[in-house]
């Protein structure tokens, strides 16, 4: 008799510091747990000018370490520590445990790409907010580079830029 074990399923839910990562984090853990799948929450390091702009957005806790730690943003080290602390603290808005997470430093794109591939990911969970007009109307740039380069499917959730 042939017994062919199922793996069990992966859900990589990619994160910004934008704030409509909770809605991303929400939707993707939700879709992972009627899955029954593991849940692994990944942000990418992008360039440190980007956390010292207004473009940045602190969410869920994230000031609270900006309070309490200076960030020094010529230190790698201090960036990485600080999107450790955001990744945790989306977890503890979750009120579970049994998450993995993942910095990377980076391109945002090539970093999904390939943790989806290292960890095995079924689905990949993005959001998708607008920064630029006619191309990225329906998808952020950076989603729609992940949509035309993997083959693993990519569940978007539709995030509106806040003012």
């Amino acid at each position: 008799m042939n017994m062919k074990t199922e793996k069990q399923k992966t859900v990589l839910i990619a994160l910004d510091y934008d704030q409509t990562a909770q809605k991303v984090l929400e939707t993707g853990y939700s879709m992972a747990t009627a899955m029954g799948a593991k849940t692994v929450l990944l942000h990418v390091i992008l360039d440190p000018i980007y956390y010292s702009t207004t473009e940045y957005s602190p969410i869920m806790g994230f000031t609270g370490y900006m309070d309490t730690v200076p960030l020094q943003l010529e230190n790698p080290g201090a960036l990485k520590k600080a999107s450790q602390f955001f990744l945790e603290n989306a977890i503890r808005h979750l009120g579970i445990g049994d998450i993995e997470t993942i910095v990377k430093e980076g391109d945002l794109v090539d970093g999904i790409l390939k943790t989806a591939k290292k960890i095995d990911a079924d689905i990949i969970v993005m959001g998708s907010h607008s920064r630029k007009w006619l191309e990225d109307i329906v998808l952020g740039s950076s989603t729609n580079d992940v949509l035309q380069k993997t083959t693993i499917p990519l569940f978007i959730v539709p995030t509106k830029k806040r003012k």
